[in-house]
């Protein structure tokens, strides 16, 4: 990152210093940041783009983590935050409920498919899985199936850290450090399908599923977790008849399916729920980020009817909640911030501009270190690769120079924020507001051909 006269509040506060000094920074190398290499400090956003301290535009091509759906500076958004904190700034709904949590409930279940008409508010998407899986376990228990215990989930995949969710994270360096987990993670192969065999059948993955709960005893199992399109790793997408696979695969066994959509609701797919753009049903859909468009922290666990059923009789309960869930100004940005998709058609938008913004990046594919393009809708990645004919990857070392020691920083000073990964194959991920269009991607393509040219001739060296 390049450096430049210090930035300083209105009190004197230099920020910089004291974000090094004070501010412990997420999945962030902290001995990293100095003089030399600052801190980035993002101070200002207005649509598609954001401003750093300094005033430098980028382009928000990571919709700040796959949550900025709606775009960024919406004054309408706070406006009716600071109507609800007049009207009512906090009650919690433990025993209680308040009229934007009811409203807001209401409405999500006027989207979600069938009969998802049961909302559990959470104050984010880690604890939306987490809630996930602990209905799941108690579902179960309720219906005398007890021993229903464990979950399955998919290698790479991300679904949180706290240590329930962790245990369905299927990224090795994210579990390690905090082993012994929440038992009863069991994990699959994803359907990574650009390094299958040719006559690999596309029912595979789905069958890997079958075979671990057979292995698992299908009396032990609970429930499944699969997001629609796979985060880690790079925009997994899934084989034809794969959802549907796994769905019939659950029925049979008496297992739970928990679409966790914290990245693919709310338009990324082009849909309000990305279970609707592969056409299957869940009995669990969890949501966070873009349900306010990340205005507010909020998260939802969305369950059928059936599943919650049991906890609706007689002195039943579901003993599990959150402070903060279902906050009311929260509620109200997430009821606002729905108003804006619909009088915007945000998920008409995606589904009519994704060919072109995938278009672009196939477009780049002439370029040796490109590998694969995939995705849906406003959520791609590439794919970085040693030798296109091989698909050959980069050892960790490798990666180590090529995502963090030089695209990251070459493409953030070139204007563009987006994902360097290498959870799984290196990868850079793309996932940009829905209000983005061919200006736009115009823009990314004019930072990622020639960021992409050097890269691929440093690693050539």
């Amino acid at each position: 990152m390049s450096t430049a006269t210090p930035s300083t509040t209105a009190t004197g506060l230099n920020l910089q210093e004291e974000a090094r000094r004070h501010l412990w920074l997420h999945f962030s190398r902290m001995g990293g940041y100095s003089d030399t290499h600052e801190i980035p400090i993002i101070a200002r956003g207005e649509g598609p783009y954001v401003y750093d301290d300094k005033g430098k535009r980028y382009l928000d091509g990571l919709s700040g983590l796959f949550c900025s759906n709606a775009g960024h500076g919406r004054t309408e958004l706070g406006e009716a935050a600071a109507r609800q904190v007049e009207e009512l700034d906090f009650f919690m709904i433990w025993s209680y409920a308040h009229p934007r949590a009811i409203e807001l409930a209401s409405k999500i279940a006027s989207l979600t498919p069938g009969d998802l008409n049961r909302v559990f508010f959470t104050s984010g998407g880690g604890e939306a899985v987490e809630s996930a899986l602990k209905l799941a376990r108690n579902y179960h228990l309720m219906r005398g199936n007890g021993r229903k215990l464990k979950h399955i989930a998919r290698e790479v995949a991300y679904h949180g850290t706290t240590l329930g969710a962790l245990s369905a994270t299927g990224v090795t360096n994210l579990r390690s450090q905090f082993e012994p987990l929440v038992p009863g993670g069991c994990h699959v192969p994803n359907t990574n399908m650009y390094h299958w065999p040719e006559d690999r059948e596309p029912t595979w993955a789905a069958e890997q599923i079958e075979e671990r709960i057979l292995f698992e005893d299908p009396d032990t199992v609970s429930a499944v977790i699969l997001e629609p399109v796979q985060n880690a790793g790079g925009c997994f997408v899934p084989p034809e008849g794969y959802f549907q696979q796994v769905r019939e695969i659950c029925d049979k066994y008496d297992i739970l399916l928990i679409s966790d959509e914290v990245i693919c609701a709310w338009g990324r797919l082009g849909h309000y729920f990305g279970c609707e753009r592969y056409g299957y049903q869940p009995d669990i859909i969890t949501s966070a980020k873009a349900l306010t468009s990340a205005y507010m922290p909020m998260g939802a666990m969305i369950a059928s009817d059936r599943v919650a059923e049991p906890f609706m009789e007689g002195t039943n309960s579901f003993a599990h909640g959150f402070t903060f869930a279902g906050h009311p100004v929260a509620s109200a940005v997430a009821l606002a911030n729905i108003e804006v998709f619909e009088r915007e058609d945000l998920c008409g938008h995606v589904l009519r501009k994704e060919g072109e913004f995938r278009e672009m990046l196939e477009g780049l594919r002439d370029i040796p270190i490109v590998g694969d393009v995939r995705g849906a809708g406003f959520f791609q990645a590439i794919e970085l690769v040693k030798d296109q004919g091989t698909k050959e990857s980069f050892n960790d070392e490798e990666s180590e120079k090529l995502l963090r020691g030089f695209l990251s920083g070459a493409l953030y000073d070139r204007g563009l924020i987006c994902r360097a990964d290498d959870r799984g194959d290196p990868v850079i991920q793309f996932s940009p507001t829905l209000v983005c269009d061919t200006e736009q991607f115009e823009e990314m393509h004019d930072v990622l051909r020639p960021v992409l040219t050097e890269a691929s001739q440093l690693m050539r060296k």
